[in-house]
């Protein structure tokens, strides 16, 4: 790789780092609200809503066209992120 070419990699990767940071803040304010979210469910058999999933991956199919972002890309992200709080909501889930 050339120099040039890799000064502009560095500045690319300063920029996707500071990127991922931002993401982590969304990602612990998400958390706080799926915390309250739990809060609210009586019974585990609360914790996964198929129709509710399924309506969240439509709403993100429709932006990420609108958007022009690859729809595998934003689907697998959706994806991950709702089994992985779904998980977090099972571990963390507390009979009244």
């Amino acid at each position: 790789m050339s120099p040039l070419n890799k000064k502009k990699l560095d500045k690319l990767r300063l920029k996707l780092d500071k990127l991922d940071n931002n993401l982590l803040k969304l990602i612990k304010k998400r958390s706080n609200l799926v915390n309250d979210v739990l809060k609210v469910k009586i019974y585990k058999k609360e914790i996964v809503d198929k129709k509710r999933i399924k309506f969240i991956l439509n709403k993100i199919k429709d932006k990420s066209l609108k958007l022009k972002i690859d729809q595998k890309i934003t689907n697998r992200i959706w994806k991950n992120m709702i089994w992985s709080f779904i998980d977090y909501e099972k571990r963390n889930f507390k009979k009244k």
